[in-house]
Formats: C-alpha cells, structure tokens, sequence
C-alpha cells in the first residue's frame, strides 16, 4: 500500500476513534431522555426506590442519613446499592468512601469478609451462588472507569436478575443476568453480556 494510501487510512481510522469516544462521552454527560426528569423514581425493590440520573456521569450532591452515614453520590449506582443495604437491613459499610469498583478486594478468597463493606465476598467463577440481596460488582470498561454496582433482585435456574440505579438514560433499571454451573460446580454470572463491564464477584450479609 502507498505511504499516502496509508496516511489516509490512519486518519479515517483516527477519526473514527475520536468520533466514537466524543459520543460516549455525551452520552455519559447529557440526558438524552427527554421523557423523565432527573431524581424521578424508576423502580423500586423492598420499598427502596430506584431514581432516574439521567446522565451516568451527572451528580446532585450527596446522600447523608440523619447521624452522618455516607451513602454516596445521588443518584449513583453506588448510591442505590448503600441506600437499599441501609434502609432494608440497617447495614453501615465500614468504608462509606469509594467507586463501585472498590466494592470488590481481589486478594480476597471466595467466601471470605470483605472488611471494607463489611459483607461476605464470592468471586465470579467460583463457588459462590448469588443470593437475592446480593450486591454484584462490575468492573470498569471503556466508557465507565469507575465500575458498577447492582442488587440481586431475582434468582433462577439460569439466570439472575439485578435492580440498578444509574444504567443510562434509556436502559432499565432491570437486567437479566446469565448463570451458569460448570461440571466442577463453578459458578459464572454474565457471560454473553454485550455492553458494560465483566461480573467481578458479589458481595452477601453473613
């Protein structure tokens, strides 16, 4: 191929890129719903209700309970997930601080306490099976470097679903999540998923 030929190719290449990573980011910073108004409730799972951020990278201040108990950056997805532990179980996190991704210790065995949270922690591929209540813990990816949080809402034969706060302006609050035994009874949760970083683990009350 030409050197020219070449250069041309490397600048649509270039602009390709630069063009893919500027919508991402408008779509992480601009609410493109206009048929809901951020802080408006989306869902709700054990009377815990689930708010509309519009925007993934949109923040409204802080959640603070009463006595000083940090439960995150409204409306997050790290906001929802202390919230419901909190409201339904009167669960306090040691660590109040930290991105979605800190949820998850990789040192930790499967089955071990996670100081931090305070909570029992499986890692996916294990031998842990998610339990409803759960909280499941993403991993960054390219248009999220923060990582993700969810609550286990359902479990079945095969899949699980989760309850989220915080998937974009126009995804639900709802998402199945394959499941899936292997011979050695190894469980994986999420394989086949398209969009949105890998499953690193769960995390359940002891």
């Amino acid at each position: 191929m030409p050197a020219s030929a070449r250069r041309i190719l490397l600048r649509r290449l270039l602009t390709g890129c630069a063009v893919a990573i500027a919508v991402g980011w408008i779509c992480t910073k601009v609410n493109l719903n206009g048929s809901r108004s951020l802080g408006d409730v989306v869902d709700q799972f054990n009377g815990v209700s689930v708010y509309f951020n519009g925007l993934t990278g949109h923040v409204d201040g802080r959640t603070v309970t009463a006595d000083g108990y940090n439960l995150g950056l409204r409306w997050q997805c790290v906001e929802f997930v202390k919230r419901y532990y909190f409201e339904r179980y009167g669960h306090r996190m040691p660590d109040s601080r930290g991105n979605a991704k800190d949820f998850f210790d990789s040192r930790l065995e499967d089955g071990e306490l996670n100081a931090a949270r305070g909570l029992i922690q499986y890692g996916n591929g294990g031998s842990g099976v998610p339990k409803v209540g759960d909280i499941v813990v993403f991993s960054p990816w390219m248009l999220n470097p923060y990582g993700h949080v969810a609550i286990v809402s359902r479990v079945e034969t095969a899949s699980i679903e989760i309850v989220q706060q915080n998937p974009g302006p126009f995804s639900s609050s709802r998402e199945q999540l394959a499941l899936r035994f292997d011979a050695n009874g190894q469980v994986s949760v999420g394989s086949g998923r398209m969009v949105g970083g890998d499953v690193l683990g769960w995390l359940s009350r002891p």
